[in-house]
């Protein structure tokens, strides 16, 4: 039997605000198609509607600067403001030159910026307004599940991804910053090859894979497609969570 995987971007979704009912304009948009949700989808929400619907938008009008946020803004030409927010929401500072910041997240990823971003976040026209990752991803991705699930009946998964860029390769992809009902890892130790020859180190990073698949179809621009549906996964649904994906720093030989 052929094995297809279908990502349809959902329609009509607005520019979400502070305070908007997510679950509830994911439901209209997929009674608008029309279509209706079973066992085994996965919706993948873009961490930028996610984001404002929490109220995660800085001004950075009204942000001061600390020592640290000045010496860094000296050393790397960013903007101190920006900076300041930046280092808020990190653990650390992992590598930094002119133009360019890296650090762990709070949250434990290594990413630019902290995923502090500019672009597609809306403000007063006086403002100048960052947008910040939600506090708890996997939290987030929770509740749109359990609001899916009660109105749909169905088994569901949802991820909230992001944009990073890799060590080593140019281009950011999509991956994974929180996970419900969705297995994150793969771990396909035992199982047998072609040959019949037991899988000893395979781990899939299917959270991250179909992410990636998701964020082609979402576009990265102004295309305002912030959702998709995913369906026909082919393993079965799990629980998991954004730590799943994370590698422990004591096996980290990049850092």
């Amino acid at each position: 039997m052929p094995v297809e995987l279908t990502l349809t971007a959902l329609p009509g979704i607005p520019l979400v605000q502070a305070g908007d009912d997510l679950p509830e304009l994911i439901i209209a948009s997929l009674e608008r198609i029309p279509l209706r949700l079973v066992d085994g989808d996965v919706v993948v929400l873009a961490q930028k509607i996610v984001s404002k619907a929490e109220g995660r938008r800085v001004d950075l009008n009204t942000v001061v600067p600390g020592s640290e946020a000045l010496n860094l803004a000296e050393e790397t030409g960013k903007d101190a403001r920006l900076l300041h927010v930046i280092l808020g929401e990190s653990a650390g500072v992992v590598r930094s030159r002119p133009g360019l910041v890296i650090v762990e997240h709070k949250l434990g990823f290594i990413c630019a910026n902290a995923g502090v971003d500019h672009s597609n976040v809306s403000g007063h026209p006086d403002g100048d307004w960052v947008l910040l990752l939600p506090e708890d991803p996997d939290a987030s991705a929770s509740r749109m599940r359990s609001a899916l699930e009660n109105h749909f009946h169905a088994r569901l998964g949802v991820l909230v991804i992001d944009s990073h860029g890799r060590a080593w390769r140019n281009g950011t992809v999509g991956v994974a910053i929180g996970v419900a009902g969705f297995p994150a890892v793969l771990d396909l130790r035992g199982e047998p090859d072609l040959y019949g020859d037991a899988l000893r180190v395979t781990q899939v990073g299917a959270a991250d894979e179909l992410a990636a698949a998701a964020s082609i179809v979402m576009g990265q621009a102004g295309e305002g497609r912030p959702a998709v549906l995913a369906r026909g996964w082919p393993y079965s649904l799990g629980e998991g969570s954004l730590k799943d994906i994370l590698r422990p720093e004591e096996m980290d030989l990049f850092r």
